[in-house]
């Protein structure tokens, strides 16, 4: 092999290395039904820092109360992330020059959605979805209300046409979850699979 080919790999492998090293996630926690959603993507995420520069969190006050509810008061502020309140639009992602690069919503509320349709930024949440539509990333949303009504499928639609990925808390059975952890693992691993971060999970015909 020519020093010259060697050369390439190093610059390759080294190219490959910082692009992963310098990803910025956001995660966006609504009020939703469905925190077993938001605590399994934390504690991916918490595995995952490897290939992570900044995880940013930001969670509405229903969520907060959600989640203590749903997880017997098992405690969000635990994960080694930045924190930051609903309303802070001094955070880095409220700017698209920050170049935070995938944001995923996780479980997404349908009044969530439908501000993000609209292009109606409220608080940080919306504010920081807003933005990655704008500047042309990755913006995930985990919706899990059903049924569904007309007008849920019509700002799915506009939020779909505007560049963001609609990813329904739909769990898999075919890897035979054995808890609710599990289960919700299924729907995680997918999301952070669109978000381009490897995660190991189940993979059907693996």
């Amino acid at each position: 092999m020519s020093p010259s080919h060697h050369l390439g790999l190093f610059f390759y492998s080294f190219g490959h290395y910082f692009k992963r090293m310098s990803r910025k996630i956001i995660v966006a926690v609504t009020g939703a039904s469905g925190a077993i959603y938001a605590k399994v993507l934390l504690d991916k995420l918490s595995r995952l820092q490897s290939q992570l520069e900044t995880v940013a969190v930001v969670m509405s006050d229903n969520a907060k109360d959600v989640w203590k509810f749903e997880l017997n008061n098992e405690d969000y502020a635990k994960y080694p992330f930045s924190f930051y309140q609903k309303n802070d639009f001094y955070a880095p992602f409220a700017s698209g020059s920050a170049k935070f690069d995938t944001m995923i919503v996780c479980p997404c509320s349908m009044g969530t959605l439908a501000r993000i349709a609209g292009g109606t930024s409220s608080d940080l949440t919306t504010r920081a979805a807003d933005v990655m539509l704008k500047e042309r990333r990755r913006l995930i949303l985990l919706p899990r209300e059903t049924p569904l009504s007309l007008v849920h499928l019509r700002n799915m639609v506009a939020v779909t046409e505007a560049g963001g990925i609609i990813c329904p808390a739909s769990p898999s059975f075919y890897s035979l979850p054995a808890n609710f952890e599990e289960l919700a693992t299924t729907v995680v691993d997918r999301a952070l699979g669109l978000a381009g971060l490897e995660t190991n999970g189940y993979e059907w015909g693996s």
